[in-house]
């Protein structure tokens, strides 16, 4: 029987659980027998947490009660230490449909991020599928391959983490024509377009989650010039949750609005010419190129306290999966 990634049955100890408490609020506890879990109502002992079935409701010291469940992997991503802004959880889901990830793909994602896109992707891919990551920054790394430990107890043998320039190393890691998928979340996709390409098979798909209307359009005109791909589609997703209170079920007021762009193109075969199924008109100049290089548009910099701590945090999560799993 294949072990199951998530662990199931009754609460143990090194176990992490998510506590809902009054008025909703939650709060992500791991299990350490004998401790407590103290807030303003109260503690709770762990120990009556440990040995009760996934879905009980714990009592306090004071008669307070809480419902604990194990977290799911949307709850872990929201919730867990970061370097880079994570994918959101709605963008991930329409990267796993849109760029239809498969079980036993070989799959291409650049950078890596804090890891959220890459737990989603390992979970399709299955252990017959194999997943390269690509990251510029070592510590953003460190703390994705910390986060990923953390949820799935070790290292997946299938997940590949490589240090630098997806252009330059794509071509030393992957041989050409033999990944099905490639995923890029950067802030100049276009730069990556030649390597990709080289990597892909004929009617593999790319996939560019994209923060900026100029961005996005500097990608699709490089997939375009390059002749390579049928035409790219774009998109973006938004999700509004619902009050539900007896007969007031209205739309919450807040919103997830918007997150980034998706474009996705398909490779074509090598020599195809694609037809010209509509007509497609460029007018940019050079000088409204210029404005669209990553020194203008700005990369968010993380300080380095942040990130120390991000990664202790990331590293404790893992090796308290890890003690678990021993």
């Amino acid at each position: 029987m294949r072990k199951k990634q998530q662990p199931t049955g009754p609460f143990r100890a090194g176990d992490v659980v998510q506590l809902t408490g009054p008025k909703g609020r939650l709060n992500t506890i791991t299990l350490v027998a004998g401790a407590a879990f103290g807030t303003h109502r109260g503690d709770l002992k762990h120990d009556s947490i440990i040995g009760q079935p996934e879905g009980s409701i714990v009592q306090n010291q004071n008669g307070v009660e809480y419902l604990a469940l194990r977290p799911l992997m949307t709850d872990f991503v929201l919730s867990m230490p970061r370097g880079a802004a994570i994918i959101y959880p709605k963008d991930s889901a329409q990267i796993l449909v849109q760029g239809d990830i498969f079980p036993g793909a070989n799959v291409v994602e650049a950078g890596v991020g804090s890891g959220a896109l890459s737990m989603y992707l390992l979970r399709v891919l299955g252990e017959n599928g194999t997943l390269n990551s690509f990251e510029r920054r070592e510590e953003f790394a460190a703390i994705a391959q910390a986060n990923v430990a953390a949820q799935y107890g070790g290292a997946p043998k299938n997940w590949n983490v490589h240090l630098g320039d997806l252009q330059v190393e794509l071509p030393k890691k992957c041989e050409p024509g033999t990944v099905d998928r490639v995923i890029l979340d950067m802030l100049a996709p276009w730069e990556c377009v030649d390597a990709v390409s080289d990597a892909l098979i004929p009617g593999g798909l790319v996939v560019g989650y994209i923060a900026t209307v100029t961005q996005m359009s500097r990608f699709v005109e490089a997939l375009r010039a390059s002749k390579q791909y049928a035409e790219p589609e774009a998109f973006e997703s938004m999700v509004r949750d619902w009050h539900l209170q007896g007969l007031a079920v209205r739309p919450e007021h807040r919103m997830i609005g918007h997150t980034g762009f998706l474009v996705t193109a398909r490779r074509l075969a090598p020599g195809a010419e694609l037809p010209q199924f509509k007509k497609v008109k460029g007018d940019f100049s050079d000088e409204d190129l210029s404005v669209w290089n990553p020194e203008h548009l700005g990369e968010r910099q993380v300080g380095e306290k942040k990130l120390r701590k991000s990664l202790r945090n990331a590293q404790a999560g893992a090796d308290a999966r890890a003690a678990l799993e021993d």
